[in-house]
């Protein structure tokens, strides 16, 4: 499920795409996940065309994560543009009878963890990396973490328990957008910050990109040490790419009316079919 040759342009050129692809979905639903979906988009597709290696069996493929589950539609609409799950699918997003909701759940084609309970990513990321090394299995597991949950005590159980069982092949790249539900991180919980010190302490190599620069992001990967795993602290914008969004509590669950709708698309601008 991973596209090679990466390019940065291509990754953007995608990424306006799925936002138009959300704001349409919008139309057809009461509410959804819209900034939050939109702050981790480059996240995401960074690693599906570009981190992700494999192709030749499901044993030793890299593995993806959207531990920030109530980002699904970033996600789905990968999976979409990758032919992993078909149209109709999105099309009929939350409606009764039809596979999509409104979190990741386990045995949808393209999705390897049930997540939205807020916590849980990491640590799964570190069980199924610790059966590998066990099992002598060689890949990389990626996730797309969301800063509110790095709150959670499984996270820092999880991060502390990576390097201490000799785990290299994580790599976390967190949604760092400075908000948790309705309101800002660095105000709720100051002393969460600084964020990049705490990881390194430990034991995990650390780095603090643009989230919506997809060459930051995968240049950052890329020159990884391999012996540790590695958090990718993305700095991004929640609601990113539609003025009346950015960084506005609100839109963390909701859809645009009509007029906010086309003003949105007005926004992001042409979009290729």
């Amino acid at each position: 499920m991973s596209v090679q040759n990466f390019s940065a342009a291509d990754v953007k050129a995608r990424c306006k795409g799925y936002r138009r692809r959300i704001l349409d979905i919008s139309q057809t639903v009461g509410a959804l996940h819209i900034a939050p979906s939109f702050s981790c988009l480059e996240l995401v597709a960074t690693c599906y065309f570009g981190l992700l290696k494999g192709g030749t069996s499901p044993d030793i493929d890299d593995t993806f994560i959207l531990s920030k589950g109530h980002g699904s539609l970033a996600q789905f609409a990968v999976l979409e543009d990758l032919g992993v799950i078909p149209s109709s699918w999105l099309d009929h997003y939350c409606k009764p009878g039809w596979p999509l909701a409104t979190h990741p759940d386990y045995g949808t084609p393209g999705i390897e963890a049930s997540t939205g309970s807020l916590g849980h990513g990491l640590a799964l990321a570190v069980g199924m990396a610790y059966g590998d090394k066990l099992r002598g299995i060689d890949r990389n597991i990626f996730l797309v973490m969301s800063d509110g949950e790095l709150q959670e005590g499984s996270v820092w159980e999880a991060l502390m328990t990576a390097p201490s069982l000799g785990i290299h092949n994580i790599v976390a790249l967190v949604d760092l957008n400075d908000f948790q539900s309705l309101g800002r991180t660095s105000v709720t919980l100051p002393n969460f910050y600084p964020m990049l010190e705490k990881l390194q302490a430990f034991g995990w190599t650390t780095t603090e990109v643009d989230g919506h620069d997809p060459q930051a992001i995968f240049s950052a990967v890329e020159n990884r040490d391999p012996s540790k795993p590695q958090v990718v602290l993305g700095r991004t914008i929640k609601g990113k790419g539609v003025s009346y969004m950015e960084n506005v509590p609100v839109w963390h669950y909701r859809s645009p009316n009509s007029a906010e709708y086309e003003q949105a698309l007005r926004e992001i601008g042409e979009v290729n079919p």
